[in-house]
């Protein structure tokens, strides 16, 4: 057979904590230059590869998309069997298939779903410590529900976008909002939107949890947003709990 270029898409789950976020960077671990270490070997030819969007260092997925294009016959689940060898074990590729060479991994995604993990309870965890954030003062979920209405809709979330990554445009479409509780302490944040800024799932989890603490009300948190100011909003919450789900086309 004929070696012919073709665009493969992958679904990557990986664990963030070792890695200095997504994207390749000359003198540190991340999860695109180990794949397309990967790729490379398999192919011998350097390959790039698109992701749907950064993750942060620290900062963990189930459900990242990427794609890259290859001059081979060989076929997505040799690319699946060979990258999942080559690979360190906390990044897998989950799925691989072939697609029209004009997917585009980033600018095809019409939304993406953020999880954000909570521990609330009195101790801590000492399994699975590193994939949640502990709180031991009980939160306040009535509260806490309440404020996440104000997220439903377009907005502009520049209040709650990283310091220093200023971007032209600020506004995004969240889907849904809410916060599911789990057994034994477990608090899960979720989150569907049409895109998002640096930081932003963490720096609304960092205000909504000082909702939860009775530091702000529901209403203040909705005056914030409004503001489009940072400094008005909460603490960025840490990256261990943060987990990309998935990302829809």
């Amino acid at each position: 057979m004929k070696n012919r270029l073709q665009n493969f898409k992958l679904t990557i789950e990986y664990d963030g904590s070792r890695y200095h976020g997504w994207q390749r960077q000359r003198d540190a671990r991340t999860i695109q230059g180990e794949i397309e270490a990967g790729l490379k070997t398999m192919t011998g030819k350097a390959v790039t590869l698109i992701g749907s969007g950064r993750t942060d260092a620290g900062v963990h997925a189930c459900g990242q998309v990427a794609n890259f294009h290859s001059v081979t016959t060989l076929k997505p689940e040799v690319f699946q069997k060979g990258l999942n060898s080559l690979l360190p074990d906390d990044i897998v590729i989950r799925h691989c298939v072939g697609v029209p060479q004009e997917f585009h991994a980033r600018y095809d995604a019409k939304s993406k779903t953020y999880h954000y993990k909570i521990l609330n309870r009195p101790l801590p965890a000492a399994i699975g410590r590193q994939y949640a954030w502990w709180i031991r003062q009980k939160l306040d979920l009535q509260n806490m529900r309440s404020a996440l209405a104000h997220l439903l809709g377009s907005h502009d979330f520049k209040a709650f976008e990283g310091s220093g990554s200023p971007r032209a445009d600020t506004t995004r479409y969240v889907i849904r909002a809410d916060l599911v509780e789990k057994k034994r302490g477990i608090l899960i944040f979720q989150i569907e939107a049409n895109g998002f800024l640096r930081f932003m799932v963490r720096n609304i989890v960092g205000t909504l949890v000082s909702v939860g603490r009775g530091k702000l009300t529901s209403d203040d948190f909705g005056r914030i947003l409004d503001s489009k100011d940072r400094s008005q909003a909460g603490a960025t919450a840490p990256a261990l709990g943060l987990f990309l789900m998935e990302v829809r086309y």
